[in-house]
């Protein structure tokens, strides 16, 4: 069955977040991105719209998760903790917000993108251009990297697909080179 499959019946075949029946879609809830029943959401293209564009987020619309904050489902709770914590200037996200209560990897998960936080606590990742990077990005080696306790060096021009953003260091990425989850340095790569 495929993930949008399981997640229709999971759903049956509503939105998660506001209920609405037409337009649904997986949607992955960032940073994880691999599009599984686990790390995804069935959404509505209004609620896909306002997640990944902040600017066009109407507060009215979002007084539906009144009712998905209490889902069962991690994705739709982490989805429902951004969304409050981006409105809760409204007044009436607060109090929802104050009954949530998300566990320790949950929270995390939830706080991955900075949702909620100032502009200097987030944790931004950029490359050698000051591009910023995203998880799941893919990313190309810019000088020839010495890899430590794996006994090869990773070449100029290589590229990293699918990377992963260290959530307390800025300056650190992990990807897949010649088989090995390594770390880079931010200033050796650049986004492609």
């Amino acid at each position: 069955m495929s993930t949008l499959q399981s997640l229709q019946q999971r759903a049956e075949n509503k939105c998660e977040l506001c209920s609405a029946t037409s337009d649904l879609d997986v949607y992955p809830v960032p940073p994880k991105s691999q599009s599984t029943v686990d790390d995804s959401l069935l959404a509505c293209a209004t609620c896909r719209a306002q997640l990944d564009t902040p600017e066009a987020t109407d507060p009215n619309h979002w007084r539906c998760l009144n009712d998905s904050m209490w889902n069962p489902n991690m994705p739709v709770q982490v989805v429902a903790w951004r969304m409050l914590t981006r409105l809760r200037s409204e007044g009436w996200p607060q109090d929802l917000l104050d009954m949530m209560y998300l566990e320790g990897d949950d929270l995390v998960w939830a706080q991955a993108t900075g949702e909620g936080l100032s502009e200097e606590d987030q944790v931004i990742h950029r490359d050698s251009n000051g591009v910023q990077l995203a998880a799941g990005d893919n990313v190309v080696l810019i000088k020839d990297l010495n890899v430590k306790g794996a006994g090869f060096t990773a070449k100029r021009g290589t590229a990293v697909r699918g990377i992963s953003l260290v959530a307390d260091n800025a300056e650190h990425i992990e990807g897949r080179v010649n088989g090995q989850q390594i770390v880079i340095l931010c200033q050796y790569v650049k986004k492609s």
